[in-house]
């Protein structure tokens, strides 16, 4: 896709710069498009060649940052530019305050109702119910001492139904337990911080070593899928729950139909992902979550033909656009930083074969951050990698 260059002076503002902000701000900035990129720490995007201007900002979830990005707009003139968030956090404080920043930017936030049936993975479910897809098995307690359903099987995971507030005040995203002694012991450590009835607790899916989280992502207009592609995680870090090390991109036609039921029924508008993980018990997939935003590996998509970026750029601004319907199957995306040392440590731990490891880079590989192209922002990731560890814990 390109981009009318009569219309290159409306640029976008990258909120925070990290991989997938590094992504985001190369699909603008090859397209032409000036790119400011904004973030609470240091970050690699604005290293860019396509980074005109970066800026530090406030945490993306104070009452602070909706007025930074205002005094931004009227300093630099940025009337019309659009917001592109790379983080929850952002897109739920630019959807809260969606009235007065719509004033003078452009953005495709979904509205605080649809977020909230999102974020809130009680809702979630319960939509997911509704419209018969499958869930793993999931318990609600409003106390620690609630007796575990009937046919709730052991190891269980505890999570925050809305995981942004839960992991900011436990620092964990999810806890696990293999006993009915071991969850009494997490509900009265996570009660002691965090309201019990605001968590869930669902079945662990087995892991048989080959079902690997599934993303079904997507463009959409008030619903209507206008283009998707799909991805699987194959390796992460920590090992489950984790972090995207190494990616490929992959064909799931069994999850076209109940990504499309929900997306319809959200009446969502945006770029999303949806995470499936099949159950080996019942050859069933169950959804997990969805994030109303770009994702961490979202620079895959883009490589395999599906970029994004510009359609978000396109549709904001009113200019016609292709939407493709195939992608390239089986190309790989990897962040070496992450995925050698990890998977290192797996192979040690045997949870990872020396001859699956080597193996799943046959084909057409990606890395994640380095670009002969646009050197600067990979250089900068090794200088500043212990500095990016600790500021992003």
């Amino acid at each position: 896709m390109k981009v009318s260059p009569g219309l290159t002076k409306t640029g976008v503002i990258i909120i925070e710069g990290h991989v997938q902000g590094l992504s985001n701000t190369r699909s603008f900035g090859e397209a032409g498009i000036p790119v400011y990129v904004i973030d609470k720490t240091n970050c690699i995007a604005r290293y860019s060649r396509y980074c005109k201007k970066f800026f530090y900002c406030p945490d993306f979830l104070s009452d602070d940052f909706s007025q930074f990005l205002i005094d931004l707009a009227q300093k630099e003139n940025l009337d019309g530019w659009i917001l592109m968030p790379s983080n929850d956090h952002a897109v739920y404080n630019i959807s809260k305050n969606k009235e007065i920043l719509e004033q003078y930017y452009k953005h495709i936030v979904p509205d605080e109702k649809i977020l909230e049936n999102i974020y809130d993975k009680a809702k979630l479910l319960d939509i997911a119910t509704h419209l018969n897809l499958t869930i793993p098995q999931t318990q609600f307690f409003l106390s620690p001492q609630d007796p575990v359903m009937t046919g709730l099987k052991f190891p269980l995971i505890t999570k925050g139904r809305n995981g942004l507030s839960f992991f900011k005040t436990l620092g964990r995203k999810v806890f696990l337990s293999e006993s009915d002694t071991e969850l009494r012991e997490q509900l009265k450590k996570i009660s002691e911080k965090y309201p019990i009835e605001k968590t869930f607790t669902q079945e662990l899916i087995p892991f048989d070593g080959n079902n690997k989280t599934i993303s079904f992502t997507a463009f959409c207009i008030n619903g209507e899928i206008q283009s998707h592609w799909m991805g699987e995680k194959v390796r992460e870090h920590p090992i489950r729950f984790g972090t995207a090390t190494f990616a490929k991109s992959i064909l799931c036609p069994q999850l076209s139909e109940p990504s499309r039921e929900i997306l319809n029924h959200l009446k969502y508008t945006g770029v999303c992902e949806i995470e499936y993980l099949l159950d080996p018990r019942d050859g069933k997939y169950k959804l997990i979550e969805i994030n109303p935003r770009t994702w961490l590996w979202v620079g895959l998509a883009k490589s395999c033909g599906v970029d994004y970026a510009l359609m978000i750029y396109n549709f904001l601004n009113g200019i016609a656009t292709n939407y493709p319907t195939e992608y390239q199957v089986g190309v790989n995306w990897v962040n070496y930083v992450t995925d050698l040392p990890f998977s290192l440590i797996a192979i040690f731990r045997r949870k990872l074969n020396v001859n699956q490891f080597f193996s799943s880079f046959k084909g057409k590989t990606m890395n994640a951050i380095f670009s002969w192209q646009d050197i600067k922002p990979g250089i900068f990731f090794l200088i500043m990698l212990f500095y990016i560890a600790i500021k992003r814990r």
